[in-house]
């Protein structure tokens, strides 16, 4: 059985319209996300969205940051960009809380931290785009602040089909319980 939900959050990390465009997405890579999120919210696991947003002038990119100085440099990816945007067919319903981060990690510079104590939350389901990216950096991080984690593993997409094998099987399992949206859809009560 799966802790007591309302102890539980569904992290919806990255689904957002400028990073779910670099990967070849149909419908039936949608099921997953949508089976989780349709799942958390019948069985009253807060969800929480996730993306990646800077702010007009790109304060918080410094020119040395591999993956991010490219972005000030050449626009995009600010708060109001189109591209930043959750996707419909994940989007949040009224009242699900929309983190914005400005780095890998779901914690960097977000406020996540401080939005799941306030809330009692000690126990994270992590799904989103990409696995060796966010749901890596924050899986590491939220473990190393103690939650409790399961990892969405068919509710997760890396461009590199091994790296989410290696992941999925041999590193999460390390720190997470690693299932896919339907084993955990079928564990809550």
């Amino acid at each position: 059985m799966e802790r007591q939900s309302g102890k539980t959050a569904l992290l919806v990390m990255d689904m957002q319209q400028s990073i779910v465009a670099r990967y070849a997405m149909d419908e039936a890579r949608w099921l997953p996300f949508q089976t989780a999120v349709t799942a958390a919210r019948e069985h009253g696991v807060q969800v929480i969205y996730v993306r990646l947003a800077f702010r007009e002038g790109y304060p918080e990119v410094h020119p040395g940051n591999k993956m991010f100085a490219g972005l000030a440099q050449y626009g995009g990816a600010t708060v109001a960009d189109a591209g930043t945007q959750i996707l419909d067919e994940v989007k949040p319903e009224p009242g699900e809380p929309v983190v914005t981060k400005v780095r890998v990690s779901a914690f960097a510079g977000s406020g996540l931290d401080v939005l799941l104590r306030a809330r009692g939350i000690d126990s994270l389901v992590l799904c989103g785009v990409s696995t060796s990216g966010v749901v890596l950096s924050t899986l590491r991080e939220a473990a190393d602040r103690d939650f409790t984690l399961t990892v969405l593993s068919d509710a997760c997409i890396d461009a590199d089909p091994e790296v989410h094998r290696v992941l999925t099987e041999k590193v999460f399992p390390r720190q997470a319980d690693v299932l896919t949206a339907k084993e955990w859809a079928s564990r809550l009560f």
